[in-house]
Parts: structure tokens; sequence; C-alpha cells
């Protein structure tokens, strides 16, 4: 939830458009509200909002005069609140319909044993043999993946 001095902005969009953003967000791995800040912040960069076009006779192609921002598909460096942070290699997961439970080796042959969805394990990949870290935070290990 929002902080009371945070504004909620509420717009209406087509279904094509909600799949547009929808799927830029599942690329990018990042939500609607970073995507759709990003464009806000952007505005900022334009020298001048865009004005009308003088009425003309002439028939100009649909969006000629609008401005075209862009928003970077490269993924941003993943910012966790976890201070220990080991790299190991999957030993092994063992797949299961809901979790999976994932170990991966550490420095000094330590291994480090965590349950996750099978989801998770599924979108990072997680096979045996490939490096990923984990992430410790009270009684809690997270799996990451570069």
């Amino acid at each position: 939830m929002p902080r009371k001095e945070q504004g909620w902005i509420t717009f209406q969009t087509s279904d094509e458009e909600r799949k547009i953003l929808e799927e830029f967000c599942q690329q990018s791995q990042r939500t609607k509200t970073e995507i759709l800040r990003e464009l806000v912040r952007g505005l900022n960069t334009l020298s001048s909002p865009p004005s009308a076009p003088p009425p003309t006779k002439q028939t100009k192609k649909k969006g000629a005069d609008t401005p075209r921002i862009e928003i970077s598909t490269q993924k941003k460096p993943l910012k966790v609140s976890s201070r220990n942070i080991l790299k190991g290699v999957v030993k092994q997961v063992i797949r299961g319909e809901v979790n999976s439970q994932v170990t991966i080796k550490v420095i000094h042959e330590v291994e480090l044993t965590s349950v996750i969805t099978t989801a998770s394990a599924d979108d990072l990949e997680l096979y045996e043999g490939t490096e990923a870290y984990a992430l410790i935070k009270s009684s809690d290990i997270a799996i990451a993946k570069d």
C-alpha cells in the first residue's frame, strides 16, 4: 500500500494496451509501477510538451508528432536487504508439484538447502551445475541467479 503522501493514478487502457504492458513487464522483470514511473520521469527530458498541430487539409501519419520515450529492457541489478550472499553451484534440485528443494554447494564444500516454489526454480532455471546465490536473512535462505 502506498503511503498517504503518495498518490494513486488510475486510468483506463484497452485490452491490447494492457497486454503490451504486461508482456513488457514480464520481459524486463519489472513491475507495472516501475515501468509507468520511468515513463513519467522520462517526460522531464522533453524540451516542451507536444503542441497541437495547426489545422491543415493534409493528413499526417498518426503518431508522427508524438514524442517517443524509450524504456530499457535491460534487467536492473537485483537489490536485496539480505547482507549474507554466498555464490555457489546447484548440486541438487528435487522438484515437487508445488515446492522444490534446492541444494547449493558453496565455499569449503558447505551445502545449503532451501525449499522454494517449483515455479521459482523454473523461472531461475535452476539445474544441477548452474551457478546461483544463497541469500541468507534471519532463518530463511533464498535462492537467486545472475
